[in-house]
């Protein structure tokens, strides 16, 4: 959305009077949320604007409703917001791309050392909410950038994982034979990764928690049908900054994707889905998609998405392969089911 001359305007009605800055009143979203729902602060960097932050929080719970909040952050301002708010926040994805050298070469020198500062001294506060580490991969050796970040799962600054492909978001980035070398590469490590996993399993007696992994593994193991991963346009909506209702934040001012405004019960939602090729494809009912907005821009050619999905193939295929060693280790007391349960919805991407 970044590009110029990407075919977009033609594709897309846009909404160039959507503010940057949010103009929505945090009384006007403790309306519109009901008892159980949960509240994701996103961005740009939500933390740049804790005061809008800090007034809707107030707000939900002025009105008595039992709300949960998550938020999406770079880390970098972690150490300006009050604790006591820091503390009502349940879960939290957290950008780091793998080891200091590829999060400071994707997000600027100092960036690895000044998160992970921050996140031991929440910790060391007493958080106990859940932190994700929220990888962008545009390299293809997830294996050694995750098996880093579950470092810091055993240190107990991280709890969790979860990495997104940045492919098919920007109409000229995609080079063919460079993206054919790419998923070769990234589909081998995802293979070692796979392994690691299964192999701490074994001899930790514990499951980390991969989303990707644990998302696939529940459609697999339970014979789930899903639909989008993510669960937006039908089940996770975003409030854009001038209070209308989108599918998700990467749709925000853009008409096609309104499902309506604060002021629309939400029974009344308007639902969106993925359209083809996605719905003539075999593994739907578990990749479900893949992105929304993607599946709508189609910024790159058919032969580009289709090596996109060629990675998702892999990963699917790859824990299918995982499943009777799953079982196995289930049978004999080394992992259990629960420790695969997982929750979906607040943000961590199942199908990278």
């Amino acid at each position: 959305m970044h590009e110029f001359d990407n075919g977009l305007g033609k594709k897309f009605q846009f909404d160039f009077d959507v503010p940057c800055d949010s103009i929505v009143s945090g009384k006007k979203v403790a309306e519109f949320l009901e008892n159980g729902d949960t509240l994701i602060f996103y961005g740009g960097e939500p933390l740049v604007n804790f005061q809008k932050m800090k007034e809707i929080i107030d707000e939900i719970e002025k009105s008595g409703k039992k709300i949960r909040f998550c938020m999406q952050t770079n880390g970098k301002m972690l150490n300006q917001m009050p604790f006591e708010y820091i503390n009502k926040i349940s879960k939290m994805l957290v950008s780091l791309d793998g080891f200091k050298q590829r999060t400071d070469y994707n997000r600027g020198k100092g960036t690895y050392e000044l998160v992970v500062n921050n996140l031991k001294e929440l910790r060391e506060k007493g958080f106990n909410g859940e932190i994700t580490g929220r990888m962008t991969i545009d390299f293809p050796d997830i294996f050694e950038q995750v098996e880093h970040l579950t470092d810091l799962i055993e240190k107990k600054i991280l709890d969790s994982v979860h990495w997104q492909l940045d492919a098919g978001f920007y109409k000229f980035d995609f080079n063919e034979n460079n993206f054919k070398k790419f998923i070769k590469e990234y589909n081998s490590s995802i293979d070692k990764l796979l392994d690691f996993w299964i192999i701490y399993m074994k001899e930790k007696k514990k499951v980390l928690k991969f989303y990707p992994f644990l998302g696939i593994f529940e459609c697999l193991y339970y014979n789930k049908k899903t639909k989008l991963q993510c669960g937006s346009g039908y089940s996770n909506y975003t409030i854009s900054t001038n209070g209308n209702i989108v599918t998700c934040p990467i749709t925000n001012g853009i008409k096609d994707f309104y499902c309506g405004d604060l002021d629309t019960p939400k029974k009344n939602l308007k639902e969106i889905y993925v359209k083809e090729p996605c719905t003539f494809c075999e593994y739907l009912d578990i990749c479900g998609g893949r992105c929304l907005y993607s599946n709508y821009a189609k910024l790159w050619p058919k032969e580009g998405e289709k090596l996109i999905c060629k990675t998702i193939i892999h990963l699917i295929e790859g824990i299918k392969g995982k499943i009777p060693k799953i079982k196995e280790l289930i049978k004999e007391n080394v992992v259990s089911e629960k420790d695969f349960e997982f929750e979906r919805y607040f943000g961590p991407e199942i199908i990278p």
